[in-house]
């Protein structure tokens, strides 16, 4: 769940809301917001936030959100409820007591940044809680899914697009919430919403990095992730041409260990897309700086079993387009340079993982007969190439810079994790 740190100070507001400067307080209003800020950071506890639930809090602060015409006072309020949405017995309560829903949704409606990302905050807490179908019927209404949206779409505030797309990707990932609310998501344009998002963290990364920034990125990338292992509307991720170019680059981008989630979730994304179009491993096997990229990936991969498959998916899809026999001289040698450079990446992969490789293999063998995974037809064509390069090197003789000896060890592991 959220990180709670107790936070409640002023947020940096950067977007174009209307409404965005807090007006002075009055002495009343002082008072309470002195006091709500110390139960924000209680409610960061599970014994003080069950406690103040007993004590009738969820009530007060339904009063105020309905009374109160102090964006401060709403988004201390909003906190607080947020806070206390993240242990299991306030939240329960927060749903059965009559009109404080209503009441929360109500405030997607109100233009103040601070105010929408703790409204955010806590809609997500909701779909992530055991009692979420509750909130995903409140969420069904076109308006309402339409308001969150809007506000993905055209805040300039960071943290409120953070705190927009945590909740798209809740959404995404409830398995009974998705089933309800994305063919609404869809029609209102949820897809292309994704893309324009993706595309523009994609120039700011490319441009200058923004290390604010990274964890949208990340979170943008999961949400499309989770739409393109949907049966029903992966092919719409599968078909799009701007997506698969901005992924594409993504795998490319080089010093990836900043980005590290990211790049984990473009191959997975990869992997996904060549699942429904396979057409498309031919073009990517001709290109060399996306093998590059694709190898500088398997560090990030190693502790994430469902990544580092999917690298060696899309490392099977690439190579069994590649025809060593027919390549030329240059193009052969470029990239088993490639390889090489890399061969540290592939090698640490293959010995930290050879006993559960082995022990995927032995199940495969056990159950069809053959030990046919994606990573050993890798490891089969990878090795091929090496062959091809080797019988070339020696029937011309011309000087050589790639270290040999690396071409050998590489040729004798991929016969060895591939048996």
């Amino acid at each position: 769940m959220d990180n709670l740190d107790g936070h409640h100070g002023p947020i940096e507001r950067e977007d174009s809301f209307h409404g965005s400067e807090h007006p002075r307080a009055s002495s009343g209003e002082a008072t309470w917001e002195e006091y709500g800020c110390i139960l924000w950071d209680l409610s960061a506890t599970r014994t003080h936030a069950e406690f103040m639930v007993k004590n009738l809090i969820l009530e007060v602060l339904l009063a105020t959100l309905t009374v109160s015409v102090s964006s401060r006072v709403k988004e201390i309020s909003l906190g607080i409820l947020a806070n206390l949405a993240c242990h299991e017995v306030p939240l329960a309560h927060i749903v059965s007591t009559q009109g404080l829903l209503e009441t929360v949704f109500d405030q997607l409606f109100i233009d103040d940044t601070p105010c929408l990302s703790e409204t955010l905050r806590l809609l997500t807490l909701g779909l992530q809680g055991s009692g979420s179908a509750t909130w995903t019927e409140a969420l069904q209404p076109e308006p309402v899914l339409g308001r969150i949206l809007w506000i993905t779409e055209n805040t300039l505030n960071t943290q409120l697009l953070e705190k927009s797309v945590e909740l798209l990707l809740a959404l995404l990932e409830g398995q009974k919430g998705a089933q309800i609310l994305l063919p609404s998501l869809m029609n209102l344009g949820l897809p292309s919403l994704l893309v324009n998002l993706l595309a523009t963290e994609m120039e700011l990364l490319i441009g200058e990095r923004m290390p604010e920034r990274f964890l949208v990125l990340d979170l943008i990338l999961r949400a499309i992730e989770a739409l393109s292992v949907n049966d029903n509307y992966s092919q719409l991720i599968s078909s799009n041409e701007e997506l698969i170019r901005l992924v594409y680059d993504l795998v490319k981008i080089p010093d990836k260990v900043e980005v590290a989630s990211s790049c984990v979730s473009s191959v997975v994304l990869i992997s996904n897309i060549l699942s429904d179009e396979p057409g498309l491993a031919l073009a990517m096997s001709r290109d060399l700086p996306f093998l590059q990229g694709l190898l500088e990936n398997f560090p990030l991969v190693s502790d994430d079993l469902e990544a580092r498959s999917a690298l060696w998916s899309v490392l099977a899809r690439l190579l069994v387009q590649v025809k060593e026999d027919d390549m030329s001289p240059s193009k052969l040698h470029n990239c088993v340079a490639i390889l090489v450079e890399n061969s540290d990446f592939i090698e640490e992969d293959l010995i930290d993982h050879q006993e559960e490789d082995s022990s995927e293999d032995f199940k495969s063998s056990s159950t069809s007969g053959t030990k046919s995974t994606l990573r050993t037809t890798a490891l089969n064509h990878l090795a091929s190439i090496f062959e091809r390069w080797t019988a070339a090197t020696s029937d011309v003789s011309r000087e050589d810079h790639l270290d040999h000896g690396k071409v050998d060890r590489l040729l004798h592991l991929c016969y060895k994790h591939a048996k």
